[in-house]
């Protein structure tokens, strides 16, 4: 039903002696270890700081602690985690092969052109698959656009919302219809308008209260929904850029004809006997 990519890992660890195995298994087993008796034990040590969290809570813009720590007391955290973001998808791009002839069946392929989505008409598509996605992928974006709305008050958020999205996304590549380029404009400017947005922000408070990413009071509640929204759509093209990458990488890596090319047909498997069987008849028995 769905054309599954085939995904591929250089294993360097098979190359690594082994005592170097053994002491590399042993620090993280030690970490771990180590961990866990922190956490154990700090679970005994009271902290003020949830009711820190809750006491300013009214001045954070928001009514979620969770959204008011990430996105107000805490924010450097995830203007950070947002550049980290960024930086994977910069360091994901070179590895894309977008001038490669992909096979025209192969989800996630990345194509050549000025454009975010091209249609693939000479794609192979399953009907019932086709008006399935028609119905869940517009309310998958509802669902992100959801969370994105309730974050400030409930359970939800940017990371949430541009997961939801992304999934969209997949999908409509697994679908065989849609292709993504990432090299478009728009697509660039999808990975980097998070990133822009908070920083823009950042400045733009600070001309106002004198402190980097500290909002005016008035302006904190509409200020942290632009910066998820733009951390929204970011978040979501980092992903998907994530899956198309590694969908491509058996491609670009071995020069082996595509899986889809290896699988022939069963009338292929059984036309060859039957030819060989009706032209011994046809040419009479051998004597």
């Amino acid at each position: 039903m769905f054309k599954t990519p085939e995904f591929k890992e250089d294993n360097h660890a098979n190359k690594l002696p082994v005592a170097t195995r053994i002491l590399c298994a042993i620090a993280i087993g030690t970490l771990g270890f180590g961990l866990i008796v922190t956490l154990i034990l700090a679970d005994n040590i009271s902290s003020s700081l949830p009711a820190l969290v809750q006491q300013k809570l009214t001045q954070s813009g928001v009514q979620n602690p969770v959204t008011a720590v990430l996105l107000n007391f805490r924010s450097y955290d995830t203007l950070l985690e947002i550049g980290v973001l960024l930086t994977v998808a910069i360091a994901m791009l070179p590895n894309s092969n977008f001038n490669l002839d992909i096979h025209p069946d192969m989800p996630g392929g990345n194509r050549l052109g000025s454009r975010l989505v091209s249609v693939v008409n000479s794609a192979h598509v399953n009907p019932p698959l086709e008006a399935l996605l028609r119905w869940l992928i517009p309310m998958i974006i509802v669902m992100a656009g959801y969370m994105l709305w309730t974050g400030a008050a409930l359970p939800g958020g940017a990371f949430q919302s541009g997961a939801l999205l992304a999934g969209a996304g997949v999908l409509a590549q697994l679908s065989g219809r849609l292709q993504f380029c990432f090299t478009s404009t728009t697509a660039k400017l999808l990975l980097t308008i998070g990133l822009i947005t908070f920083v823009v922000v950042a400045v733009g408070v600070a001309t106002t209260t004198g402190v980097i990413l500290q909002y005016p009071l008035e302006l904190a509640a509409p200020l942290i929904l632009l910066i998820e929204t733009a951390a929204t759509l970011s978040i979501a093209a980092i992903l998907l850029l994530s899956y198309n990458t590694l969908a491509t990488q058996t491609f670009e890596s071995s020069s082996e004809p595509s899986v889809f090319d290896k699988q022939p047909s069963a009338l292929s498997e059984t036309s060859a006997p039957n030819e060989t069987l009706q032209s011994q008849t046809a040419e009479g028995p051998k004597p």
